[in-house]
């Protein structure tokens, strides 16, 4: 069973960066939609990022606004992974961390376990 696997978490000051990385061991990422999505303590889950491969054979990106200019999600195809560059973090930003994986953005086919994300002031 393929389950997406997140590493990179830990704590950061207010204003520093932080770089999580999400695999799926047995799911090839080249052209997969791979979304981040995050939940804080007492909140529902919402989505941070996410990649899709477009119909013009590039990347196509989508950020929520409040991480807009701060967050970059990009892949790394040579390592099968797609990493989240987290930068200027805020600690509103403090939340367990997952990505999930398909083959389109309507269904995602691979989630797991997070990781948590701690942003002290």
């Amino acid at each position: 069973q393929v389950q997406t696997v997140v590493s990179g978490g830990g704590l950061v000051q207010a204003g520093g960066s932080l770089r999580l990385s999400c695999a799926a061991p047995g799911f090839t990422f080249n052209t997969a939609v791979v979304a981040w999505f995050r939940q804080a303590s007492g909140k529902d889950r919402e989505l941070v990022a996410r990649i899709s491969w477009s119909d013009r054979n590039t990347d196509s990106t989508f950020y929520a606004d409040f991480v807009k200019r701060r967050f970059t999600n990009s892949r790394n195809n040579a390592k099968n992974k797609v990493k989240l560059q987290k930068n200027s973090q805020k600690p509103e930003d403090t939340a367990a961390y997952c990505c999930a994986a398909g083959e389109t953005e309507s269904q995602y086919a691979y989630w797991g376990q997070g990781t948590q994300v701690a942003v002290s002031s």
